[in-house]
């Protein structure tokens, strides 16, 4: 087996590699594959009747709010999720000499944000949506479980009463 069969088997390998960890990636529209987080989509009705006060005790105070044109307000909770990045990278390497180095390396990031907004109505929920970039390879809406499981948990006991 000559030098150049040696090399040209190598590149081969590192292509099919790169082409397997590129499939492994997620879509940046994933909607039309996965469900809304069980949490999520449990806390959109058992949530709907809360007073004012209940939600600022279980949610804490609001970060912005406004009223709407039918007099009611409407709530919005913000939170950024910075979480770690990863990174791939596979050597460098020249074919044959004549091509420079060819770099095989990607990288993500993990994080994202959530906003929350809770519509009142004469001193009750009525509605909740989530928006930002909230998703994550499993669920819509995942990264704003951590906004409302709370919430989820203060409706069942006062409902439990």
């Amino acid at each position: 087996m000559n030098f150049q069969t040696l090399h040209l088997r190598a590149f081969a390998r590192l292509s099919i590699l790169s082409l397997m960890l590129g499939a492994c990636t997620i879509p940046p529209d994933t909607s039309r594959v996965i469900g809304e987080n069980s949490t999520i989509a449990a806390a959109r009705t058992e949530l709907v009747g809360l007073d004012e006060d209940d939600v600022r005790m279980c949610a804490g105070f609001p970060t912005a709010s406004t009223v709407t044109a039918d007099g009611g307000t409407i709530w919005a909770y913000r939170r950024d999720m910075p979480r770690g990045n990863w990174n791939v990278v596979n050597p460098s390497f020249t074919l044959f000499g004549a091509i420079p180095a060819v770099n095989t390396s990607t990288s993500g990031s993990s994080g994202g944000n959530c906003s929350t907004q809770f519509r009142f109505a004469e001193n009750r929920l009525k509605q909740m949506e989530f928006a930002g970039d909230n998703n994550t390879a499993t669920d819509l809406n995942g990264l704003c479980v951590s906004m409302i499981d709370n919430c989820l948990i203060y409706a069942r006991k006062k409902k439990a009463r």
